[in-house]
């Protein structure tokens, strides 16, 4: 399995920006489909956005026009650009990998990062 470390997260204020980075481990990484789910405290993790093999991506609702999903598979590497942030958005930031396609779905998904937190302060 590909091993995924995120980077990125931090305190920022509402309105603000922060850029999530996911690191694979392994060289043959853009076979894979990748995603980025959140995690809120008390709820349940809830899909973000998904970066197919054919580089085609979807958006959750509540992310769409303010998150954008990126890859650069010459650096393994996996981004989420977050603008516009709220407090709302406030969680702990996963990245995931799938070699058998992208869905909203984590089970879908069979590699995981440990985790990033964001927090935004209105």
């Amino acid at each position: 399995q590909v091993q995924l470390v995120e980077s990125g997260g931090g305190l920022v204020l509402g309105g603000g920006s922060l850029r999530l980075s996911c690191a694979a481990s392994e060289r043959t990484f853009s076979s894979y489909a990748v995603g980025w789910f959140r995690r809120a405290p008390g709820k349940e993790r809830e899909f973000i956005a998904l970066m197919r093999r054919d580089g085609t991506t979807a958006y959750a609702g509540s992310v769409k026009g303010r998150f954008t999903i990126s890859r650069d598979n010459a650096k393994n590497m996996v981004y989420l650009q977050m603008s516009s942030l709220k407090p709302e958005d406030t969680a702990t930031y996963y990245c995931a990998a799938s070699r058998y396609g992208a869905s909203q779905y984590a089970s879908q998904y069979n590699s995981w990062g440990q985790g990033t937190q964001v927090t935004v302060s209105s």
